[in-house]
């Protein structure tokens, strides 16, 4: 894979004038690489840039031609290695420079994935835009652990909510949401864990069932299941760690009674 590391001279502005190109924002889905769409396929063969981020398969970039070049712009251990304004230039700089760009995103880049905000501002120079949705992961983990955001007679909708805002604090929604009958998902909320517990906890959830899934849909994936009073201490024995999802609410009870039948078609083939 042609990798590069681009430095990005933030003083210099990018001229709206004679900009010829093209971006296309494709969902690189939840993980597993047999989970994202033909058409994403087809955007990544054609790319003469690619733009990707850390939580996507990089094993889709094999469908890439030997002459696209592949530029990681994503977080990894806190560590960013471009800001959001180097990104949005970058993919200026280099969709005038080569033409056809395509920003890479994990799940779905309309749900959570600053998609529409990268689209945004490439519109100003006059950037043709396009949008390859993406399985989310909000929905995709918790199916492949047999767990149904909705399911007559235990959840008749769900919330898919970010644990951390930009100003770095639990969402004000969380509350909302424990007050609620809902399927509750969070998405980016590992480190505001003990303050999701707290909040259910004030709503007297303490007993409702839990699942944490860190890398779903992944070969390496890890699940802890428990309840809002428990989930603290099986994090600790299991070591789950970002990037993970939580899902709360009684459909998660349900994981067993899929998983069961599972095992049974598989014994009998």
């Amino acid at each position: 894979m042609n990798k590069k590391n681009v430095n990005i001279d933030m003083e210099r502005p990018i001229s709206s004038l004679g900009v010829r190109g093209i971006l296309t924002v494709v969902g690189a889905g939840p993980g597993d690489e047999d989970l994202i769409t033909l058409k994403a396929i087809k955007a990544i063969k054609s790319a003469n840039v690619i733009l990707y981020d850390a939580l996507i398969n990089e094993s889709l970039l094999n469908y890439a031609t030997d002459d696209t070049e592949l530029i990681f712009v994503g977080k990894r251990k806190g560590c960013y290695a471009f800001q959001q304004e180097q990104i949005n230039e970058l993919i200026v700089a280099k969709a005038k420079e080569k033409g056809h760009v395509v920003r890479l995103k994990g799940g779905d880049p309309f749900v959570f994935g600053r998609g529409a905000e990268e689209i945004d501002y490439v519109r100003q120079f006059g950037l043709q835009t396009f949008v390859v949705p993406g399985i989310s992961s909000a929905i995709a983990v918790p199916a492949y652990q047999g767990i149904p955001l909705t399911k007559r007679g235990a959840s008749e909708s769900f919330w898919v909510i970010t644990g951390t805002t930009k100003q770095h604090q639990l969402s004000n929604d969380v509350a909302l949401a424990a007050k609620s009958t809902a399927t509750v998902v969070i998405l980016m909320g590992m480190g505001k864990l003990a303050e999701i517990v707290q909040t259910f906890s004030k709503e007297n959830k303490q007993d409702t069932a839990i699942a944490i899934i860190q890398n779903g849909t992944r070969d390496n994936e890890n699940v802890g299941i428990g309840t809002i009073s428990t989930i603290e201490k099986i994090v600790s024995e299991k070591q789950l760690a970002n990037p993970a999802i939580i899902i709360i609410g009684d459909v998660v009870k349900e994981r067993a009674v899929l998983s069961s039948i599972y095992s049974e078609v598989t014994r009998s083939e």
